[in-house]
């Protein structure tokens, strides 16, 4: 021991609370956000709020679109056991074990209860990726060599492509897919706010239904892992068991919102074509046309000469 620590644990791992990717997005589309606030004083009358719910319910919807591709909460699941916490060695901590799995990769927690046992503090959250240009085998590796916690370890043991659960083969392929998926909406969403604004409200209607088409297409595709018979993740008589996390259900959410939105336009297009110009703010702009239609210019000295 090395200071009553084993030589290979160089030193205490700390929680990671936050993901820079998800960060990043949610600052960009902020500052979307209030830069729109920054002008909408200049608006005058009711049209504002129109605007204002707009824009703000688009830049919503792109958010939700592109942060859930870097969450790790597709599908999450906490169970708490007594079990032991470093290898080559008999003592047992009671811990809460979490897996939280996304597009990405997988995110697995140990948090002691309580945190501070057997002179440690007990506090984990390790990331092993699995996307395109990442080894998630390699990151295994890397994790025996750094000596991570063992429960860590066996729950990502699940994972990599030399266990017979085959784990990662169907999170991997669905979760790519899913992704996938999700970046074609998020190409929708944008065509959608460019025919908003050209304007053409009927296609912005029907590029809004796409939308929240491909957005429930990316859920059926991650949910084809429940599909598949999955191994049993047991400590002791404990078993961890996952279900649908927050990145899901608010995917579903953001998606059925696309549908209302779009059935709504294309609903207001063909039997209130009145009141979608007006919360679009195009009414005023077809009665300026009209005014410089029938505006006449008159030259004085034709007039006079002609009387």
């Amino acid at each position: 021991l090395l200071d009553g620590v084993y030589p290979f644990y160089l030193q205490q791992r700390k929680v990671s609370l936050f993901d820079v990717s998800t960060i990043t997005v949610i600052v960009v589309f902020l500052t979307f956000a209030c830069s729109f606030l920054l002008i909408i004083p200049g608006i005058r009358g009711r049209v504002r709020l129109y605007w204002t719910l707009r824009v703000l319910f688009s830049l919503f919807m792109g958010v939700v679109i592109v942060t859930v591709q870097f969450t790790g909460d597709w599908e999450t699941g906490w169970v708490r056991a007594n079990t032991s916490y470093k290898s080559f060695s008999p003592a047992l901590v009671s811990a809460d074990i979490g897996l939280h799995v996304g597009l990405a990769g997988v995110n697995i927690s140990l948090r002691g209860n309580p945190v501070n046992q057997i002179n440690e503090t007990i506090n984990y959250n390790e990331h092993f990726p699995w996307s395109f240009n990442a080894d998630y085998d390699r990151r295994y590796r890397q994790g025996l060599e750094r000596g991570l916690p063992r429960p860590i370890l066996y729950v990502a043991e699940k994972f990599t492509t030399q266990s017979p659960c085959s784990m990662q083969r169907q999170y991997r392929i669905s979760s790519h897919y899913a992704s996938a998926t999700l970046w074609v909406a998020f190409c929708t969403w944008l065509i959608s706010n460019m025919l908003f604004s050209m304007p053409v409200l009927i296609y912005g209607g029907y590029m809004l239904l796409a939308t929240g088409a491909f957005m429930i297409l990316s859920l059926l595709s991650f949910s084809t892992v429940k599909n598949s018979p999955m191994c049993l993740i047991q400590f002791g008589t404990a078993t961890l068991h996952t279900g649908y996390g927050g990145s899901f259900w608010l995917t579903l959410a953001i998606g059925l919102l696309c549908f209302v939105a779009g059935i709504s336009v294309v609903t207001l297009h063909y039997c209130n074509l009145d009141l979608l110009k007006t919360f679009f703010d195009l009414r005023e702009d077809e009665a300026e046309e009209l005014q410089e239609m029938t505006e006449e210019y008159i030259n004085l000295h034709f007039v006079n000469r002609g009387l």
